[in-house]
């Protein structure tokens, strides 16, 4: 069934869509979701239960096809991800398995609890590793130096000149030096296969205490301390103590911990920038995690050789303004 332009994801062509596929639904409802092109929503059926119908757009169309491609290779490494029930790629449609609506950011866990999901991610990593290295040289381009650095391009642009740090050449000469420093010394390290957004909104802990990893379109080869730097640090962060634990883990995949720390920084900061610009573009709900963002950035920065000093003067510049609270 090829979809008009003008109905691609209207109701009535999804329910169509649907029943040719399937899975006759009832009720379709909206989902929300970060500032993506994509949408999704659940649909209900009272025979098969319920499932995502996920909506790639024209213009993230190209998506669709990877995702498929990557739940293919993530699968044969034993990790588990959504099942694909029914994909069409030509109308940028696809059914996936309804793994729930709460995320490992959003459940209600204690802290020991969330300390052996963490632990659970950090040996879904070492899965990883099983993946080809060649399998993904053509699917995605590497996080190379270079990307690693133009991410860091919207942070200047949205945070850090907003904030006035060009106001202090110095300090912002520094700083800049230092993300090249950094943005090099991860392009030096031999790549691995790379999630890209290893993160605790990413991960679904399952009722049969296996956690699923979603929103994997993006595999491709990087630093080999990246994804253990997003787990740790992006939305949800590890206690000293379970970071402690999963970097055990990791040293056994010879991750370094200077490796770690510098993909650390760089995460921080392109996060910044990325709940910056999903503002800019109506979908404020991440702003208060900017702060500890920063924070645990700079706690990273200040245990590099390149942000000896930096780290603390740059505290001291965003204390005056009232960014680290």
């Amino acid at each position: 069934m090829q979809l008009p332009d003008a109905l691609e994801f209207s109701a009535p062509a999804l329910h169509v869509w649907l029943t040719e596929h399937g899975f006759p639904a009832e009720r379709l409802i909206p989902l929300g979701g970060d500032v993506s092109p994509r949408r999704y929503v659940r649909a209900l059926s009272k025979n098969a239960g319920s499932a995502i119908l996920a909506q790639y757009p024209a213009e993230v169309r190209p998506q669709a096809e990877r995702f498929l491609r990557t739940s293919g290779l993530l699968e044969q490494a034993a990790i588990r991800v959504p099942n694909i029930l029914a994909s069409d790629v030509a109308n940028g449609l696809m059914l996936l398995e309804d793994l729930g609506s709460e995320t490992l950011y959003e459940k209600a866990f204690g802290d020991h609890e969330r300390r052996i999901w963490f632990e659970r991610a950090g040996e879904i990593l070492l899965k990883l590793r099983r993946i080809e290295p060649m399998a993904l040289v053509a699917l995605n381009p590497p996080l190379d130096g270079a990307l690693l650095g133009r991410e860091l391009e919207q942070t200047w642009e949205l945070f850090l000149l907003p904030c006035g740090l060009e106001q202090d050449p110095p300090l912002a000469t520094d700083l800049r030096t230092a993300f090249e420093q950094i943005c090099v010394a991860l392009d030096e390290e031999a790549r691995v296969p790379c999630h890209r957004d290893y993160m605790a909104r990413n991960l679904v802990p399952l009722a049969d205490d296996t956690l699923a990893v979603i929103d994997h379109q993006d595999l491709r080869l990087g630093p080999p301390g990246y994804d253990w730097a997003s787990l740790l640090n992006d939305s949800l962060f590890a206690p000293p103590q379970t970071e402690s634990s999963l970097l055990e883990i990791a040293s056994a995949l010879e991750v370094a911990p200077g490796s770690y720390r510098r993909a650390a920084v760089q995460r921080g900061f392109k996060a910044i920038g990325t709940f910056r610009a999903f503002a800019g573009r109506g979908s404020d709900r991440h702003l208060p995690l900017i702060a500890p963002t920063l924070a645990r950035a700079l706690d990273h920065l200040g245990s590099l050789p390149e942000g000896v000093g930096l780290a603390g003067a740059l505290r001291r510049h965003f204390e005056r303004r009232d960014l680290l609270h």
